[in-house]
Formats: C-alpha cells, sequence, structure tokens
C-alpha cells in the first residue's frame, strides 16, 4: 500500500477532472478514480454549448445564469481551442412567447452577467437574412444572440490532462468497490487495489446519491436522473449560425452545425430509471427530435435520416419539481460533519458550462479540513493544454499549422486546431506529408493520433478515439471504425 494521497476523487466527469486539476495546482497530492473512460458518461452527452442557459430566465434560475455567463467567458479565456463564439436564430412563432417577452429575456440575458466579450442581440428579419432561407415562410421575424460552443469530452480530458502535469494520479476503468474510514484515513478499494486518502471527493454525477450510500454516507440530496437524448441528421443548412426553437409543450430544442456535414438536435428532458451505464435515445424521443425541427425547416427530417444518436443522463438536484425541464441546474456541495470523522465532499447537480466555479467551490470547501491545499483559487486565469494563445486568435492558430503542414486540408486543420490548440504539434512532429503519420484509419485519423491519444490522453478503446476525444467516428464508415477497433486490440 502507497503513501496516503490527501485527496480522492471518485468520478472522471467534468466536475471530477475539474476539481482535480483545482487541488492538484494547490499542492495537494490527487488521485482520480473512474469507473470507466474519461467523460464516458453525461460529461460526453451533452448539447457542446457553454451558455447561462436562456430558457432558465423563465424559472427565476437568475443567480444560475448570472453565474454561468460569467463563467462561459472564463472557460472561452482558458480554452480558446476547444471553446468558440457562436450565434443564435430564434424565430418568433405565432401562440408561444410573444415578440416582446423574448426581447424582454435577451435583453436581460446581455446584461445580467455583466459585460462581456459577445455581440448583443440584434433583431433579425427572417426573410431577408440568410438563416431564414431555410426555414419555412410562416417564420418573418426572430433575434439574433450569442452563446459558446464547447468539445465536452475534451474539455474533461484536458482538464484532466492538466491536473496529471501537476502531479495526479489519473486512473480510468478503475471502479471502486468499498470506502472505509479507519482513524484518520479512508481506505479506498478501487480495481482490485487499496488506497489510502486523508479526504474523499464524491464527483459520481447521476450515481453520486449511491456512491454515498456505498461509502456508507447518507446522501445530502437527492439526485433526479433526467435523460437528455440528441440526434444528427445530414446539415440542414450550409451556415455558421444554430437555431433555438420554441416547442407547443414550452420546452425548447436546438438545432447546431456540427462537424461540418451535420446538424445536431437535441436536446430532450424525460426522467430516467433504469442504467445509466448504457443509455440510449428512445424511438419517441428521435420522433420528438424529428418533429421539433420539421415545426422550423423547409426540409422534413425523419428517423431514417438521422445518422447517429446520443444520450445522457443529467444528475439534477431534486427540487420536487413536476416536470423534468423545470428541475433546478444549479449544484450544491455537501461537505460531511466534523463528527463524522475524516471528510467526504459531496457535488451534487450542476452544468458543464459552471464546472469550473463547481470546483472551485469544492477545492475551498475542502481547504477548511485539508490545511495541504494552500492557495488562493487559480483555474479561471491559467490555460489549459493547448489554449495558451489569446481568446480572439484562433484563426492565427489556424494560419500557423497550414504553414507548419501544408499537407492538411482546411478541414484538417480546423479539426485538429480546434482539439489540440498549440500542442497539435505534439503529434504531427515533423510530418511533411500524410504517409509521415503512420496508418491513415478513414477521415484523416491516423496511427500518429491515435498512439498520442493512448499515450497521453488515456484512450484505451476505439470508442474513447473515435466518440470522445475526437468525433471522427461520424466521418468513418463502419469497415474503417473496424479497423480501428482491431489495431486498438478491442
Amino acid at each position: 500500500m502507497s503513501e496516503a494521497y490527501d485527496l480522492i476523487i471518485i468520478g472522471g466527469g467534468v466536475n471530477g477532472a475539474g476539481v482535480a486539476r483545482d487541488a492538484a495546482g494547490r499542492g495537494a497530492k490527487v488521485l482520480l478514480l473512474e469507473k470507466g473512460d474519461l467523460a464516458s458518461g453525461t460529461s460526453s452527452k451533452s448539447t457542446k454549448l457553454v451558455h447561462g442557459g436562456l430558457r432558465y430566465l423563465e424559472y427565476y434560475e437568475f443567480a444560475l445564469v448570472r453565474e454561468a455567463l460569467g463563467e462561459r467567458e472564463t472557460v472561452w479565456q482558458i480554452a480558446p481551442h476547444i471553446v468558440w463564439p457562436m450565434r443564435f436564430i430564434l424565430p418568433v412563432t405565432d401562440g408561444m412567447r410573444p415578440r416582446w417577452m423574448l426581447r424582454a429575456g435577451l435583453f436581460l440575458y446581455d446584461h445580467i452577467g455583466g459585460k462581456g466579450r459577445l455581440k448583443n442581440t440584434s433583431s433579425v428579419n427572417l426573410k431577408k437574412h440568410a438563416a431564414g432561407a431555410v426555414l419555412e415562410k410562416r417564420y418573418k421575424r426572430g433575434f439574433e444572440y450569442s452563446d459558446g460552443w464547447v468539445d465536452d469530452a475534451r474539455l474533461v480530458v484536458l482538464n484532466a490532462l492538466d491536473a496529471a502535469e501537476r502531479g495526479a494520479d489519473i486512473r480510468t476503468r478503475t471502479p471502486v468497490t468499498s470506502a472505509r474510514r479507519e482513524g484518520d484515513i479512508w481506505h479506498v478499494e478501487a480495481g482490485g487495489d487499496t488506497f489510502q486518502a486523508r479526504a474523499i471527493v464524491n464527483a459520481a454525477g447521476p450515481e453520486a446519491d449511491d456512491l454515498a450510500r456505498l461509502v456508507g454516507e447518507h446522501p445530502a440530496y437527492g439526485i433526479r436522473r433526467v435523460r437528455g437524448s440528441h440526434i444528427v441528421v445530414p446539415k440542414l443548412f450550409d451556415h455558421d449560425r444554430a437555431y433555438i426553437l420554441q416547442q407547443p409543450d414550452t420546452r425548447i430544442c436546438f438545432a447546431i452545425p456540427w462537424e461540418n456535414d451535420f446538424t445536431l438536435i437535441g436536446t430532450t428532458d424525460a426522467d430516467h430509471s433504469g442504467s445509466v451505464d448504457e443509455v440510449q435515445a428512445s424511438a419517441e424521443e428521435i420522433r420528438y427530435l424529428c418533429d421539433a425541427a420539421n415545426r422550423y425547416f423547409k426540409q422534413d427530417v425523419t428517423p431514417d435520416d438521422v445518422v447517429h444518436t446520443y444520450a445522457g443522463v443529467r444528475a439534477l438536484v431534486d427540487d420536487g419539481s413536476g416536470r423534468p425541464e423545470a428541475a433546478t441546474r444549479g449544484y450544491k456541495i455537501a461537505l460531511s460533519d466534523p463528527s463524522r470523522g475524516v471528510p467526504i465532499l459531496g457535488i451534487y447537480g450542476g452544468k458543464i458550462t459552471s464546472y469550473r466555479h463547481v470546483a472551485e467551490d469544492a477545492v475551498n470547501k475542502l481547504a477548511e479540513r485539508l490545511p495541504v491545499l494552500k492557495g488562493a483559487s487559480w483555474t479561471g486565469k491559467e490555460p489549459l493544454p493547448g489554449g495558451d494563445f489569446a481568446f480572439t486568435a484562433q484563426p492565427i492558430l489556424f494560419d500557423v499549422l497550414r504553414e507548419d503542414y501544408p499537407f492538411l486540408s482546411d478541414t484538417d486543420v480546423v479539426r485538429i486546431g480546434r482539439a489540440y490548440g498549440t500542442r497539435a504539434g505534439d503529434w504531427l512532429g515533423d510530418a511533411k506529408s500524410w504517409s509521415d503519420l503512420g496508418r491513415n484509419f478513414g477521415a484523416g485519423l491516423t496511427e500518429a493520433e491515435v498512439d498520442y491519444l493512448g499515450r497521453v490522453e488515456w484512450a484505451q478503446t476505439a470508442e474513447d478515439v473515435l466518440w470522445r476525444r475526437t468525433k471522427q467516428g461520424v466521418h468513418m464508415s463502419e469497415a474503417e471504425q473496424a479497423g480501428l477497433r482491431e489495431f486498438m486490440g478491442d
């Protein structure tokens, strides 16, 4: 049994990785344990947005929106390669929220978070605007506002990578089977080994209450498991705007340009009672999302057009809301009473946009019991790996890649630049042609990149590579994917 860690974090989603980064940067000896792959659950199944949550204003979640809008700016600043601005089109729809209400909400959305760097809302004549050309003729007026896009799974991996570079021990596919207090130490059994720690963080997301019970704690908060499903279809429009679409049941859906050739449509809100390990979009949810798009776009979408689906279970604090979409997206942090002995801290709820603030809050609370967590908060200023350039300089990064690797197409440059930022050269190396990067598995995914993802970013299976470290699975044939599986020994 090795020397005790200061902190064991259970859960390798965005909150767990964020806590690992923050705590390691403050001098703690950190171990992160994840039963699957990093971001293999909820944190890779989002709508890929860093946003304040415009619709949360309807539920008077003003503090949540204000915090998230502030974090939207911060995350963009520390990760300008995987986060970038996006403009959203909100059509005015007869019989739904009136135009004055939408305008008032958007005005508040523009200002509640303070002075930001994104463009404010503007009115749009959809009969003349390019975004209106693909909509049915009855949509004549609308608004255009700003939010941000994020590669959610890479956000998790980059936090874990930064934590590792600051001394944290990151172990994937290491499920925790038990934990017990003995004196002033936790003994945690995971993956056939026993680890010791002076504190535990429960960052198990939708399984946070189950994990609390496993380690002998009463859950501080109930978890409401809400499934959000998404579909991917061939692209419905050629411009770079996204759409936010009101639905007759008062929900909203997004239609977002995705991976150049596709449109991502989501999400649903359905209470989930089954396993959180194998979550699938139901036939009813797929039909719902098709209908949601068909109310607006001239080009109809059917379930037969869907080329990919994914679904995740959001861990929401159970606040007694009747409808799942009305349940709070806020978070709660619970630190065990000192009378219980060595501490365990639980993170309940939250949203991906606010992960950094959640982690900071969690580490600040733990510092009251763990003196090793010295120093002030720092994660809002230091860039994530590959993000050490000005948040407005993404085009310059692309130009450098084009100059250094002229054999890359513009599509390749954007994909690689947005995934790896200034660290793209760590695996591109001195390559002068595609052949220098080894086997091409399809869609520009090469042996050099796959080797890097396994060696540096904990990718062990083709699924890790195709759908989390990259999104190249949507561009590759079944035969090409099978070739990668064989290569990786799946």
